[in-house]
């Protein structure tokens, strides 16, 4: 068993805040955005002391566990920045910035973790954005560049679409596959009260598509 997987068993854990908002308090510039503006990620290459003070505040009020700055990480997301290129690189170094952090607070009696943030992209698999193929391999590639950072979980996060949870989850256990590595393995889900969303347009979806084949099978005979 890990030592975070230990962590969960004994005790609750603590994640980190909002790293959206923690970074606009600093007053990044558009040339720390590298032009790119609200690509946040890019910030781990551009403004790395930016990042690594985020990790360090959290640290400091107790946190057990941050999360990398890599919501938006995926080639999907940040080809949308013309950064495609850059996907492996901004992983490892979010990784490894968070890690460095966590260790300079980490004491015998409380260790720090890192989890690796990886987001649902702009793509709904559900709705037809985007084929499995494609989003399999843009979260795996996210993923293997997550774990040779040095992340302590995976965190599959804010996810709208159960078809997209079931992606980055295969997508990562192929990673850490290739990897010869077994991490942890989180998945949030985000809903409103009525469970609307891309749940909703799922069900819809597959009511208009099952109400056609009737109606077509009513006319046939």
């Amino acid at each position: 068993m890990s030592n975070f997987l230990q962590l969960v068993k004994d005790r609750v854990v603590i994640y980190d805040g909002a790293m959206g908002t923690n970074i606009q308090k600093r007053n990044p510039t558009l040339d720390d955005y590298w032009g790119k503006e609200n690509c946040s990620e890019v910030l781990v290459l551009s403004r790395p002391d930016i990042i690594r003070d985020i990790h360090a505040d959290f640290f400091r009020v107790g946190c057990d566990i941050v999360e990398t700055n890599t919501f938006g990480g995926t080639g999907l997301v940040l080809g949308e920045f013309d950064l495609r290129d850059k996907v492996r690189e901004i992983n490892l170094k979010a990784a490894q910035l968070a890690k460095e952090v966590a260790q300079q607070f980490s004491t015998k009696d409380k260790p720090r973790f890192v989890a690796g943030s990886m987001g649902p992209t702009t793509k709904l698999p559900s709705l037809g954005h985007i084929g499995w193929d494609a989003m399999l391999a843009s979260y795996e590639e996210q993923a293997a560049a997550l774990i040779e950072g040095g992340v302590d979980v995976l965190l599959i996060e804010t996810c709208q679409d159960l078809l997209q949870a079931k992606i980055a989850t295969v997508a990562v256990l192929e990673a850490m596959r290739k990897a010869g590595k077994q991490l942890p393995v989180q998945v949030q889900v985000t809903r409103d009260r009525n469970w609307r969303g891309a749940y909703r347009a799922r069900a819809l979806r597959r009511r208009h598509h099952w109400s056609e084949l009737r109606n077509r099978s009513e006319r046939d005979e």
